[in-house]
């Protein structure tokens, strides 16, 4: 449906013009959460009720999964569809961004974007699987139709690279000119760096769930291999999940001196760890492309990681990032140690990677990208608040850092 079918007339009238972001709206949603709360951060909200009404939206979370089971997740979607109809009647509702993965958030922002188009309200749908294209294969063809069909229902479909385009595109018939590439953004350090440790020890951070799929094992592996100088390192493992579990495995592998859990940690906990860490590391199997590497550049912290998802097509091995194979221990071993040993590649990383990120991957440009969407889309966007400067206290990094 056209974005004109709401008056501005008689938007006008109304107190506030709100557009939904939707998705998990605690921490415990990672990364969708990280990017939906870095946009409502980022607002101005309007000086009065006028302004709202007639030249800027309001960004406001719309919860959809809660912190409980899958069961009880569907009760979370029906009050989020409770409120979608309610902000609607009230003619306050301009348009719907929704966040969207793989499997039963799949299914959860399905229905809130049948629902949305239902209503007459314009979509914007942002897609953040890192499996997506792995489990589409899979899925009988109904659910393959079906999963067709809800992508065909937004005004536009946003993709974090060109990975994930290709797939939109060839596999799910979404048309090109519908299909959006958006990087996202991480805000500046809010940490000062810390210099360089004076015994000499150089820290290892892994921050992400503790899973499998992040090539966690594959990682205390690597650690234990004879290859691995374990002199003057130390490695923390931040994240939830199975904590007991790769402790146990970590303790098996003789690393019980060399690593270290955390578990859980949250966004202002990440921030410290990145001001503290030399290397973040990150063997994952499939990504879309995380926060946590967006994290690291901003925070100048060389990244050793696996060149999956959108990674390998934003990344370049030996200029912004190492790369290593996923599920090989032994490249991740020599990856990990040919930045630990060499000083001067190191500070490459960390350059390159902190230009990389100030070009791309700041959260003002994220949040420009986004309202351009939204205005073209829904016809009003949000506003920013002013971009800090690119020095003094904006950037916690360092006083003498080079970059």
């Amino acid at each position: 449906m056209p974005t004109d079918t709401l008056p501005h007339s008689a938007l006008a009238k109304h107190r506030r013009r709100t557009i939904f972001i939707a998705g998990p709206s605690t921490p415990k949603g990672g990364g969708m959460f990280k990017v939906a709360d870095y946009l409502v951060q980022s607002q101005t909200r309007p000086v009065s009720a006028q302004t709202s009404a007639m030249t800027q939206a309001e960004l406001r979370l719309l919860d959809t999964r809660g912190d409980g089971s899958a069961l009880s997740s569907l009760a979370v979607l029906t009050l989020a569809l409770g409120k979608l109809l309610l902000c609607r009647l009230r003619g306050e509702l301009v348009g719907v961004h929704v966040n969207v993965a793989e499997r039963l958030s799949l299914f959860r922002k399905g229905v809130l974007i049948v629902a949305s188009r239902a209503l007459g309200v314009p979509v914007v749908l942002h897609l953040h699987a890192a499996q997506l294209h792995h489990v589409y294969p899979s899925l009988p063809w109904p659910l393959q139709s079906l999963t067709r069909w809800v992508f065909s229902l937004p005004q536009s479909c946003v993709v974090l690279g060109q990975v994930s385009r290709q797939f939109v595109i060839e596999e799910l018939d979404v048309p090109a000119q519908r299909v959006e590439i958006v990087n996202n953004g991480v805000p500046e350090p809010t940490e000062a760096r810390r210099e360089s440790d004076p015994d000499g020890v150089q820290r290892v951070l892994f921050v992400g769930n503790l899973s499998e799929r992040k090539g966690l094992s594959d990682l205390l592996a690597a650690l234990a291999l004879p290859g691995f100088d374990r002199r003057q390192v130390d490695v923390l493992i931040a994240g939830g999940g199975d904590v007991t579990k790769y402790q146990a495995r970590a303790n098996a592998l003789g690393l019980k001196h060399l690593v270290h859990f955390s578990g859980w940690v949250d966004q202002p906990d990440v921030a410290r760890l990145m001001a503290t860490a030399d290397v973040l590391v990150l063997p994952s199997y499939d990504e879309g492309l995380p926060l946590v590497i967006l994290e690291a550049l901003a925070n100048g912290v060389a990244v050793v990681c696996s060149p999956v998802g959108e990674i390998g097509s934003v990344l370049t091995d030996g200029v912004d990032a190492v790369f290593v194979p996923p599920g090989d221990p032994s490249a991740l071993t020599a990856g990990l140690q040919r930045v630990l040993r060499n000083p001067v590649l190191r500070q490459t990383l960390e350059i390159n990677g902190r230009r990389l990120y100030a070009k791309n991957y700041s959260v003002q440009r994220f949040f420009s990208e986004i309202s351009r969407l939204h205005q073209r889309h829904f016809g009003v966007s949000a506003q920013s608040q002013p971009n800090p400067s690119s020095d003094g206290n904006t950037r916690a990094i360092s006083a003498a850092d080079p970059i």
